[in-house]
């Protein structure tokens, strides 16, 4: 396999494509040749089309909200009418908004992390399945996160307890439909600054104690004693994504130097 064409000819989503791990995979899988759908709500998703064709590749964008079905299912949507079918969904949308004790989670902040971290995922799984049904193939690759053993976000780390379910439910149930569905758990990642902040609101000095204490447990757990990059993400989930992993499936491969989550 020409590991730097790996996905010719390959119709790939990209969700999350604006900002950190969502925008690497979506600038390697063009590079390698994909033509490339990339859903965002934010404006800067078009930054990326614009590198992305800068370097002659092949992309669109869609602006659409994924915690609603009806967002997932546009992109689907924008897929099909622009390239006729759908070979890969990579799904990156998610992210802990607050970093605190459960018992300071209101009811509302815990429906808002369920919601992102989630429901993309879920919707944009079951917008793409009749497709890929209908073409008897597919490959779905989640991204999940070894936070499901970690502290101070347990709606987050839940909502990727629900992730990595439904990766193993989803590909045991459509692997005779020629259907691949594998997650990464993210270990902590180097990343740039975000651009549009998931909680706007200024740290207080209990938030700012906390998140220090999310990063200290991450480091410890860690064989490597390190955060990972961004690129080691992407490098991840594109084996997932290519058919260099043909025979895995329903798997939930840890990201994180050593840290099984």
């Amino acid at each position: 396999m020409n590991r730097t064409k790996r996905f010719e000819n390959k119709v790939v989503i990209v969700t999350g494509a604006a900002q950190g791990i969502g925008r690497g995979v979506a600038l390697q899988v063009a590079s390698e040749g994909a033509q490339v759908v990339m859903a965002d709500l934010s404006p800067y998703v078009e930054e990326v089309l614009a590198e992305i064709e800068e370097h002659g590749g092949d992309a669109v964008t869609v602006k659409a909200n994924l915690e609603t079905f009806a967002g997932a299912e546009s992109v689907v949507a924008k897929a099909l009418e622009i390239y006729g079918r759908v070979d890969v969904l990579i799904n990156n949308v998610g992210g802990a908004i607050w970093m605190k004790p459960f018992e300071e989670f209101s009811e509302e902040e815990i429906i808002k992390e369920v919601n992102r971290s989630l429901f993309p995922t879920m919707w944009c799984c079951r917008a793409v399945l009749p497709e890929m049904v209908k073409n008897q193939k597919g490959t779905i690759v989640n991204v999940s996160s070894i936070a499901t053993r970690g502290i101070h976000r347990v709606p987050y780390s839940a909502s990727k307890g629900g992730v990595n379910a439904l990766t193993a439910s989803l590909s045991f149930e459509h692997a005779k439909d020629g259907i691949r569905v594998n997650a990464i758990a993210t270990g902590g990642t180097e990343a740039p600054p975000r651009k549009v902040p998931r909680n706007a609101n200024p740290l207080s000095e209990n938030e700012k104690a906390w998140m220090q204490q999310v990063v200290d447990q991450t480091i410890d757990r860690t064989f490597m004693g390190r955060y990972g990059t961004i690129q080691e993400q992407v490098n991840a989930i594109l084996f997932l994504a290519s058919e260099e992993s043909s025979y895995i499936t329903g798997t939930v491969v840890p990201v994180g130097g050593g840290d099984q989550g």
